[in-house]
């Protein structure tokens, strides 16, 4: 059996149309498939590969990692180097207030944690979290999560869960002194690059203050310099209680981590002890990963290009079947008319070598978030190849 039928035969699939787009390597914004079929990758594998794929400091990085040891204990009883490490250069990057990191798997995870964190800390149960939100698949994650087309099947849920309308000032009222936390993405991916105004994020900080209920920032797919800033809420002059993140974090190793202050995290020490508990969390590989990627955004200056970049995406995808583009540096989204229109040049853009997709619930927009390294040249060929599908399709 060839790759193909052992993928369809002994792999679990989550659709009945996977892409199957079988890759052998990948090397900065390309993907390599069998007979150096070229891909040049626009969504970083969902927002993860920031400073691209295989960067040779991450890759260094690892194989520094490698010669020195690999899984030792659970998470937080061994002092390991490529854990402090990461976690002072974490909090390096953000306010003061945020100094205490748990370095988890995944972004799910991520969000799991701070659930539990917000609850505990707070003794309250109640969570606000958004319309068309989405902050993972696992069970507390998908509670929280805004789309019932994919919360239905699996009810019942979390109790205690209420969505808002994101940016919607009217319902800040919703927060009281029962709400343990609101968990809100700063800018929504799966909605199809939402943003909310600077007002709207003080307003929600303020409410928050108000009512003795901690703000969860979802910095899953913006976080790492997507935007143009190491944390999307720089753009909005606020600071979260709890900062989750993950994606591209990694340098495309597997990692997450929840960011609170020390007292916060302190909840999980006490009544119960182990009041949360990793196996994998932080693995020292990963970290070592993480660590690489950090650096790599800062001494290359990748968020000084990130403006930039987009404003060129911009300029280049002109097209009359084009209704808009809503983004946030480079987390973009280029509006279509309906999802027929937009899928066939998906498909195509794919056969000539571009891969974009569309956004979980906002099937019209084609999703652009390309590694941060993408350049001048390197966009100029995806426009070219996305404009000639748009021209081909219709």
């Amino acid at each position: 059996m060839n790759n193909r039928q052992l993928f369809l035969s002994h792999l679990a699939q989550t659709t009945d149309f996977p892409l199957m787009i079988e890759i052998e390597k990948a090397e900065g914004v390309y993907m390599y498939g069998p007979g150096e079929k070229k891909y040049l990758d626009l969504i970083s594998g969902i927002g993860v590969s920031n400073v691209g794929h295989r960067h040779p400091k991450v890759l260094t990085a690892i194989q520094e990692q490698l010669d020195k040891y690999l899984h030792l204990m659970v998470y937080g009883e061994y002092v390991q180097s490529p854990q402090t490490k990461l976690a002072k250069a974490l909090t390096d990057t953000l306010p003061e207030h945020l100094d205490n990191v748990y370095l988890v798997n995944s972004g799910s995870e991520a969000v799991e944690g701070a659930l539990k964190l917000a609850k505990r800390y707070t003794n309250r149960r109640e969570i606000i979290s958004c319309v068309n939100a989405y902050h993972g698949s696992s069970h507390g994650s998908l509670s929280v999560g805004g789309n019932e087309i994919f919360k239905r099947a699996y009810r019942p849920l979390l109790p205690g869960i209420r969505n808002v309308t994101y940016g919607s000032f009217y319902q800040l009222s919703e927060i009281t002194t029962d709400t343990a936390a609101v968990i809100i993405e700063t800018i929504q991916g799966e909605a199809g690059i939402k943003v909310a105004c600077s007002n709207y994020f003080q307003a929600l900080r303020k409410r928050c203050d108000e009512t003795g209920t901690l703000l969860i920032l979802d910095e899953i797919q913006a976080g790492f310099g997507r935007t143009g800033k190491f944390w999307a809420f720089e753009h909005f002059g606020i600071v979260p209680d709890i900062l989750v993140c993950a994606k591209g974090m990694g340098g495309g190793m597997p990692i997450g981590a929840f960011i609170a202050n020390k007292e916060v995290m302190g909840a999980f020490k006490n009544n119960p002890l182990l009041g949360h508990i990793t196996t994998f969390g932080g693995h020292p590989v990963s970290a070592a990963a993480s660590l690489a990627t950090i650096k790599i955004i800062q001494e290359e200056n990748l968020l000084d290009q990130v403006e930039i970049k987009a404003e060129l995406f911009k300029k280049l995808l002109k097209h009359p079947k084009i209704k808009g583009i809503r983004n946030k540096g480079l987390m973009m989204a280029v509006e279509f008319e309906s999802f027929d229109v937009l899928k066939p040049i998906i498909d195509l853009a794919i056969e000539k070598g571009v891969i974009t997709d569309w956004f979980l619930f906002c099937d019209d927009a084609m999703r652009i978030a390309p590694p941060l390294i993408i350049t001048e040249e390197q966009i100029h060929e995806a426009c070219t190849v996305i404009l000639a599908a748009i021209d081909e399709v219709n």
